[in-house]
C-alpha cells in the first residue's frame, strides 16, 4: 500500500534536512533514539518511526537509494524549507502512486450504488494543484503534480492538503458501496468557517463526516484530537462542530453524530466518542469501521431508523449548497 502523502519524510523524522552530513544524521539519531526509546520514557510509536526512518536513510548506501527516487532539484525543494526558490522538478521519468483523482470505472455489477452530490475531494485537489504550481514555481514544467518523488520534497502542508483531498475520497468510495439507502453530500459550503466534508444519510441518522489524514497517530486529550501530524491552526473536533453547526443553521436539519474518519494505523480505539461517553455525539472512528458506524449508529447495535428520511433528503437538495 502506498504510504499517506502526510507522513513523515524520514529527513523529516529525524529533523534534519536532506543536505545533513552523515556525520548530522548519526547525531540526530542518536539523540532521538535516547529521547524516544520506551525504557527511558519515550514513545513507542515515535521509536518505530525513528528505526524505520534509518533504516531507508542510516547508511550512505541506504540513502543514496532512497535520495535517487527523489526529484534533482535546487532551492528549496533539495532542503524541504518552504516556499521560495526554483525546483528543477522534471517528471519525464514519473511513478505512479494511486494519488491522482480516480477514473470512472466501467461497473460491470448491477448493484444499486448510494447516491453521491457534489465533488469529493475536490476543493482540496485544486488547493493542492494551486500550492504545488506556487511552490515549484510558476512556468516550470510540472508533468505529473502526483509523482511520489515530488509529492516526498513538498512541505508538509501541501502534502496534507493532498492526503485530506484522499481521505474524503476514500470515505466516498466507502459510503457508495453502502447501497441506494444511503445519500452522500460532499463539499458542502459551511460559509466563514469554510466546509463540511461530508453529509451522509442513512437508515440509521444523518452524520456531519469530516475525513481527515495527518499522517501520524492521534489520540483524544481533553475533548481535542492531537498529534504530531495536525498543524497547530487546526482543532479538528471544533472545526467540525462548527461547520455543522453552519450547515446545520443554512439547512435547518440537525445532524445525528459526527464523525471524525482517520486512517486505520492512526488511531489506537476502534472507536471512541469525544466528551462523556457515547451520548455526546461526536466520534473518531477508524475507516474500517465506518461502514458499521453509518449502517447501525455509533453503539453499533443500535439499529434504529429515523423516520423521515425522504423528508430530510428533500430538504437538504434543495439547502445544500457547494464550495
Amino acid at each position: 500500500m502506498t504510504p499517506s502523502p502526510a507522513s513523515a519524510t524520514p529527513y523529516e523524522v529525524l529533523g534534519v534536512a536532506s543536505s545533513a552530513t552523515d556525520d548530522e544524521l548519526r547525531r540526530a539519531y542518536r539523540r532521538l533514539a535516547r529521547e524516544t526509546h520506551p525504557d527511558l520514557g519515550g514513545s513507542a510509536s515515535a521509536f518505530r518511526a525513528l528505526q524505520v526512518a534509518w533504516e531507508q536513510i542510516g547508511t550512505p548506501e541506504a540513502r543514496a537509494a532512497y535520495d535517487r527516487r527523489r526529484p534533482t532539484s535546487t532551492g528549496h525543494a533539495s532542503t524541504g524549507s518552504g516556499a521560495g526558490g526554483s525546483s528543477a522538478w522534471s517528471a519525464s521519468a514519473g511513478s505512479a502512486t494511486g494519488w491522482a483523482p480516480p477514473r470512472e470505472s466501467n461497473r460491470t455489477d448491477s448493484k444499486p450504488r448510494a447516491r453521491v452530490h457534489g465533488h469529493p475531494g475536490g476543493a482540496n485537489r485544486e488547493r493542492y494543484l494551486d500550492l504545488m504550481r506556487e511552490w515549484v514555481g510558476r512556468g516550470v514544467p510540472l508533468d505529473d503534480p502526483y509523482d511520489e518523488r515530488l509529492v516526498r520534497t513538498a512541505p508538509p502542508e501541501i502534502r496534507h492538503v493532498l492526503a485530506d483531498a484522499l481521505a474524503e475520497e476514500a470515505t466516498v468510495a466507502t459510503v457508495t458501496e453502502l447501497g441506494i439507502g444511503f445519500t452522500i453530500w460532499s463539499d458542502v459550503d459551511a460559509g466563514t468557517e469554510g466546509k463540511l466534508d461530508h453529509i451522509v444519510l442513512g437508515p440509521s441518522g444523518l452524520f456531519a463526516v469530516q475525513s481527515s489524514d495527518w499522517g501520524s497517530e492521534v489520540s483524544l486529550q481533553r475533548g481535542e484530537l492531537v498529534g504530531r501530524g495536525i498543524p497547530e491552526h487546526e482543532q479538528p473536533v471544533r472545526d467540525l462542530t462548527r461547520q455543522a453547526r453552519a450547515v446545520r443553521r443554512d439547512t435547518r436539519v440537525s445532524f445525528t453524530h459526527q464523525l471524525i474518519v482517520v486512517p486505520d494505523d492512526d488511531f489506537a480505539a476502534a472507536l471512541e466518542p469525544v466528551g462523556r461517553g457515547r451520548r455526546s455525539g461526536t466520534f473518531v472512528l477508524r475507516r474500517s469501521l465506518l461502514p458499521q458506524v453509518l449502517r447501525h449508529g455509533p453503539d453499533l447495535s443500535d439499529r434504529s431508523t429515523i423516520s423521515d428520511v425522504f423528508e430530510i433528503r428533500d430538504r437538504l437538495q434543495q439547502t445544500v449548497r457547494f464550495v
